[in-house]
């Protein structure tokens, strides 16, 4: 496994940090200036439609897509240091180039289930930054982390679907740009196969009987760049059959592929974020003195910064490899490694944010600095795709099938 950089990626990185230095990070203070002036705290301040006009004139543009037809035509491999990048700056720099989380699954969606329909009408506009999405799975009422205990139901009437169901935590949802969901429901509730019995369909924002009826706050933040993360109703919501992805009970499936290639993602960006955390936490070291000697001195301190070193670079190679796999034995055969990366790099993650909290004390939970949002972000990533134990367990039971 060589885990050099090739000439492309290494040309790509050095733009993308270039960017970074030189907008992105001077950007996260402006957004905010006017973000608090906004009509509505949904809306979209302007510096971030400034970065993306600017992200795709310098060619950063749809960078996590592997189809050349429609992204960069980049590996996984080769897009995990440029999504890692991103991670130092997880509320701007991943939408400023077109990268963020749900619409790089739903685009995936499209683009590998999708018909020509579909593609002209929402892929297109996504893959052009004009509009945003939604995907509406995890329900209140039920432990979502099991999929086939979804219990919305999408059932059929002549020439349409009817939707009827209450959703929850439906990232992006909150965002007006946001013009289409990807809900998952039961067409066939009482299948004997209970991977069959779900199915995905289109349904846009503006349909009659869809309610967006509040935004759910995570850790207490609104999590505004994200587009929040709202619960949704669907009141008997009614629309095309053509609206249908792929066919009726393959909704299971199009989940497992859609979730793979995201939970790599966020990981590369995880390990981002702890770049920056150590960042911090080595310039307040240096910066402050307490009895009687510079913090960086002091031992603890040193041990926090010698094993969140250790850490980052642990995860970073495993992630690596997991992006290796997906690309020469496909996702499949990395799948040990992708629930692997998934149990390792939140939870350690969530471990160095929290150093930094402390060595910057009161400042560390404080809007003064990032730090605070990032440990919510990356503490919310062991819910996220699939909650810790959920990988746990599978991932055992692929361990102990070799001794059965």
């Amino acid at each position: 496994m060589d885990f050099a950089f090739d000439a492309r990626t290494q040309e790509l990185r050095t733009t993308l940090m270039a960017f970074m230095d030189g907008h992105v990070h001077p950007a996260e203070a402006v957004a905010e200036e006017q973000r608090a002036l906004l009509a509505s705290p949904w809306d979209t301040p302007r510096v971030v439609e400034d970065l993306k006009a600017e992200a795709r004139r310098q060619g950063l543009w749809n960078l996590f897509l592997p189809d050349a037809e429609y992204g960069a035509g980049l590996t996984n491999l080769q897009y995990a240091p440029l999504a890692e990048i991103t991670g130092r700056s997880p509320h701007l720099a991943p939408t400023a180039l077109n990268c963020a989380a749900p619409d790089t699954g739903n685009m995936e969606v499209l683009t590998q289930f999708g018909s020509d329909e579909q593609k002209k009408r929402w892929l297109e506009p996504l893959l052009a930054g004009e509009i945003r999405s939604a995907f509406a799975m995890t329900e209140p009422e039920v432990a979502s982390s099991d999929a086939t205990n979804i219990e919305t139901r999408i059932e059929r009437d002549g020439d349409d679907y009817v939707i009827t169901g209450r959703k929850w935590y439906i990232s992006g949802a909150m965002n007006p740009d946001c013009a289409i969901f990807i809900v998952m429901g039961k067409t066939d509730p009482a299948g004997a196969d209970v991977r069959r019995q779900q199915s995905m369909v289109l349904v846009p924002r503006d349909t009659p009987g869809v309610e967006i009826r509040r935004a759910m706050r995570v850790y207490g933040y609104e999590d505004h760049y994200h587009g929040g993360h709202a619960e949704v109703v669907f009141h008997g919501a009614r629309v095309p059959a053509s609206n249908l992805i792929g066919e009726e009970g393959g909704g299971f499936a199009i989940a497992q592929a859609r979730l793979g290639p995201g939970r790599i993602h966020h990981c590369m960006r995880l390990i981002g974020m702890a770049e920056r955390a150590i960042e911090l936490m080595c310039r307040r070291a240096v910066s402050r003195t307490a009895f009687g000697r510079p913090i960086a001195q002091q031992g603890v301190v040193q041990e926090w910064i010698a094993d969140s070193r250790v850490a980052v670079e642990q995860l970073r190679l495993l992630v690596l490899k997991t992006a290796w796999l997906m690309d020469t034995v496909g996702n499949r055969g990395a799948h040990t490694e992708i629930q692997a990366i998934k149990i390792a790099t939140p939870r350690t993650v969530v471990d160095i944010i929290d150093r930094a909290v402390q060595l910057h004390g009161a400042g560390g939970v404080s809007q003064d600095f990032p730090l605070a949002e990032l440990w919510a972000a990356a503490r919310t990533l062991r819910l996220a795709d699939g909650p810790d134990e959920v990988h746990q367990r599978s991932l055992a039971r692929r361990e102990l099938k070799k001794y059965l």
